[in-house]
């Protein structure tokens, strides 16, 4: 009897060990996929992606929307060029949907409203954001710019952002470089946010 119960529960470890080693791979595939760098708006010379990173960006997030996305359950993943353009994207997994949604809104709403709060915080600066409307793409993805000029030193810069989600997944795209909106892919860019979105999942 001792035998028979020894062997059964060497067997039902296997079975544990099995189910175990079956179910790793689903668990890994459920993390969000990320843009790679020839996904990213075309660019004069060619992008390049750091590795996935968890958790957000030391500024806390982007430009305009900084510490709105929370760093836990929140991966990203950087991009760059030789002519100082740059981007990131950043993905968040909420509690719930209903929590994806009220972040979506969050983002939003920092991202409709970043040039006036930018002049506001920083006297003699010129930033103009605009909304770009909405994208047919999961359960939606939202695209802005935000163009810039200090007069002061003479700089200028435009950046594209977009918002999107996917059931309880939320993923925030930014591209940027010196210039002004003339300057930006925007078309181009349309198209990267919905690939981000797309292969979330």
């Amino acid at each position: 009897m001792n035998k028979l119960r020894t062997a059964l529960a060497t067997a039902a470890a296997a079975a544990l060990g099995l189910a175990a080693l079956a179910t790793a791979p689903a668990q890994a595939a459920a993390q969000p996929a990320f843009l790679a760098a020839s996904q990213m708006p075309k660019s004069s010379t060619p992008w390049t992606a750091t590795q996935v990173f968890t958790g957000v960006p030391e500024n806390g997030g982007v430009l305009c929307a900084p510490y709105k996305i929370p760093a836990q359950n929140s991966r990203y993943r950087e991009f760059s060029t030789e002519l100082d353009t740059n981007g990131v994207q950043i993905t968040n997994v909420a509690r719930t949907e209903a929590d994806a949604v009220k972040l979506v809104d969050t983002l939003r709403k920092a991202l409709a409203g970043c040039g006036p709060l930018l002049e506001r915080q920083n006297p003699g600066l010129k930033a103009v954001s605009a909304s770009h409307g909405k994208l047919a793409v999961e359960e939606g993805a939202w695209v802005y710019s935000l163009d810039t000029a200090d007069p002061q030193i003479g700089n200028t810069d435009i950046h594209l952002f977009s918002v999107g989600r996917d059931g309880r997944t939320v993923t925030l795209v930014r591209w940027g470089q010196m210039g002004d909106f003339k300057d930006a892919p925007l078309t181009a860019f349309r198209t990267t946010t919905k690939t981000a979105v797309n292969k979330l999942y």
